[in-house]
């Protein structure tokens, strides 16, 4: 694949800020690198008040923060998303021991830092948004760890690697892809072409309960959401469980699991100074809480993991 840091280069420049970032990263110089876990907190260069007030613009000029949470230079980044909460959903099913994993719709890339403390012994991310790239461009200037690769990539262009992967993981990505156009299904398929055989893939996305769907001419049990979803405007399909799973399935994985169900708190995604911007509870109704701002069901996220190859399924 090609270097991350001249890919990413090419990527970043196509945005108007990269002069502004560009300069304000060359000015945060000589600290101490390195990365560890503290609980939750992904941790990346060593505290020092040299640099600190530099650090601290580059780290607000990034903001919205939404993929956390970390302390980075001794500069605690309270993240839009709690992502301890959902990496505990995965953590106790899934041995990442000695396994190449890639992480789809990445963000700032916070789930491969928590891969490679799992024991993986390498993670590829990628994420298109430029701003999450540039995100990552920092963490990894102050954890220099060769093992982590970032490309500011859709799944689709992603350059291509002589292996394929032992571990995929997507998540929150599926209910972005446009339905009418069979963006689920490519999205599906093209996870797929990454696993080497019996590789697993895990799999986290929104739902609604059934009672909530309707009947597609594909068969499919799914809501269609009408201009918006708990507010957002990128959220296409939604399907019920048994629909997300023939979906899987009908692509030759076994052994599907559902790991979890469980919607969304407002503990686990919310604004913080770091994310000042509307947050789940903007898009949630006054009058009920297990309903959106728009009457339909309450965000719910499925974590469904499944092996590519012939088995059995479980729910």
């Amino acid at each position: 694949m090609p270097n991350t840091e001249s890919y990413n280069r090419h990527v970043l420049k196509k945005d108007g800020r990269y002069p502004q970032w560009s300069n304000l990263l060359d000015r945060v110089r000589d600290i101490e690198t390195g990365w560890w876990l503290d609980g939750d907190v992904v941790c990346a260069g060593h505290s020092q008040d040299l640099h600190r007030d530099q650090l601290h613009s580059l780290l607000t000029e990034l903001i919205p923060w939404r993929k956390g949470p970390w302390r980075l230079a001794g500069i605690d980044i309270d993240s839009e998303w709690q992502g301890g909460v959902k990496w505990a959903r995965v953590a106790n099913h899934l041995d990442l021991t000695d396994r190449r994993c890639l992480d789809v719709g990445a963000g700032n890339g916070y789930f491969g830092w928590r891969m490679l403390a799992g024991g993986a012994a390498s993670v590829t991310a990628c994420d298109p948004t430029t701003l999450f790239v540039m995100q990552h461009t920092l963490i990894q200037k102050l954890a220099q760890e060769p093992k982590h690769a970032f490309y500011g990539s859709r799944l689709e262009t992603l350059p291509h690697t002589e292996d394929n992967f032992d571990v995929v993981f997507s998540m929150g990505v599926l209910s972005h892809r446009r339905y009418q156009q069979g963006d689920h299904r490519a999205h599906l398929g093209y996870l797929t072409r990454r696993l080497v055989p019996n590789g697993v893939l895990l799999l986290e996305t929104l739902v609604v309960p059934d009672e909530a769907c309707v009947t597609t001419d594909r068969g499919d049990r799914v809501l269609l959401p009408q201009e918006r979803y708990a507010r957002m405007k990128n959220v296409y399909a939604l399907p019920s469980i048994e629909t997300l799973f023939q979906w899987i399935a009908s692509l030759g994985y076994c052994d599907l699991e559902l790991l979890d169900l469980s919607e969304t708190s407002c503990t686990e995604q919310r604004a913080t100074a770091w994310m000042p911007y509307q947050s789940l509870v903007d898009g949630l109704s006054q009058t009920s809480s297990h309903l959106t701002i728009e009457g339909y069901p309450r965000p719910q996220r499925a974590m469904v993991l499944a092996r590519l190859g012939s088995g059995r399924r479980r729910v």
